[in-house]
């Protein structure tokens, strides 16, 4: 799992969309299984299946859901049961020991690496930092995050 991948998941990104599909392919089986009770062995199984199919379909509607995250309150509350006060709004350091990831000068440039850091900021770890954090911050909210212009 990629580190910003493990930040999306730390924030709750995406459990929303794990949530609902398990409810949807629920319903979808029990329609099936309601219609075909003169078939139990054969049915279900069948049905099953095509009932897997649609829900990767009614999945992809349900992120909009995601759009909803919270960020600012996330990390806010995080921080608060924080015992060290960390300054997450400016700094990749202490935005990643706030989500409880190794904010180590190795992950940050494994990091950097994964987001695209440009080699000449890499060289310099302040510059990688700054963009680091906040090409962080830019990509949550393109992932559906909530987060105030002020912070991008």
């Amino acid at each position: 799992m990629s580190i910003f991948s493990k930040i999306l998941s730390k924030l709750g990104f995406g459990a929303d969309a794990a949530a609902t599909p398990a409810a949807t392919p629920a319903n979808t089986t029990t329609p099936t299984a309601t219609a075909a009770p003169g078939t139990p062995a054969a049915a279900p199984p069948a049905g099953a299946a095509p009932a897997a199919a649609p829900a990767p379909a009614a999945a992809a509607p349900r992120p909009a859901a995601i759009s909803e995250v919270d960020v600012v309150a996330k990390l806010e509350g995080l921080a608060a049961q924080h015992a060290e006060r960390l300054n997450w709004k400016t700094s990749i350091v202490d935005l990643m020991k706030l989500l409880g990831l190794d904010s180590s000068l190795a992950a940050r440039k494994e990091l950097a690496a994964e987001l695209g850091c440009p080699p000449e900021k890499m060289a310099d770890s302040a510059q990688m930092n700054i963009w680091l954090h906040k090409t962080v911050l830019t990509k949550l909210a393109a992932n559906g995050g909530n987060i105030p212009p002020e912070l991008l």
